[in-house]
């Protein structure tokens, strides 16, 4: 896996601990020589994220719709920026350049970005490793309520393998690497 795409939430959260393993897994990520792409901004975990890839030594790639220039603070340092015109142009360039996914914490934006990956991994548009980055629990709920539908049965069982859950960053890219 050469380049990882994250998304993540454009505030950093109510615990610092949110900021401090998001800054493990920025460092785990260069070390391990793998480029980020994500949403290209400088807010929130996103800009922690990219922010220490960058202090790490490696690459980060920005995908970010024109819209969002004017709303959002686009990050000025990245190795490259690409601006698209739509969400959905975003989503698309994100899953072109990337070999696998990562969620972090993250409100409504960052569950649509994960659910729809999870969904074209289902249909089979895609079979590249996507985990969940559960920091201090925060995937615990969308885990359980996953294991709730699989039993409800609106969600097959082996679905449940479309996705890994970890804690720690070695782990999470450990586990993405053996999927491929």
């Amino acid at each position: 896996m050469k380049r990882i795409c994250v998304f993540a939430g454009s505030s950093a959260g109510n615990d610092p601990v949110f900021i401090e393993r998001t800054k493990a897994l920025g460092k785990r990520l260069a070390e391990m020589n793998m480029e980020l792409v994500y949403g290209g901004a400088k807010s929130g975990l996103m800009g922690v994220l990219a922010d220490q890839v960058l202090d790490s030594g490696g690459k980060v790639t920005g995908i970010m719709p024109s819209h969002l220039f004017e709303k959002e603070v686009v990050h000025p340092n990245l190795t490259e920026m690409i601006q698209v015109e739509t969400m959905h142009e975003r989503k698309a360039k994100m899953s072109e350049l990337a070999d696998g996914f990562i969620a972090l914490p993250g409100g409504f934006g960052t569950f649509e970005e994960l659910f729809e990956t999870v969904s074209w991994a289902q249909i089979g548009l895609h079979t590249k490793p996507l985990a969940l980055y559960n920091i201090a629990e925060y995937y615990t709920p969308l885990v359980q309520l996953i294991e709730h539908a699989i039993k409800a049965g609106f969600v097959p069982e082996d679905n449940r393998k479309l996705f890994i859950d970890a804690k720690d960053p070695t782990c999470l890219l450990n586990g993405m690497q053996q999927k491929q």
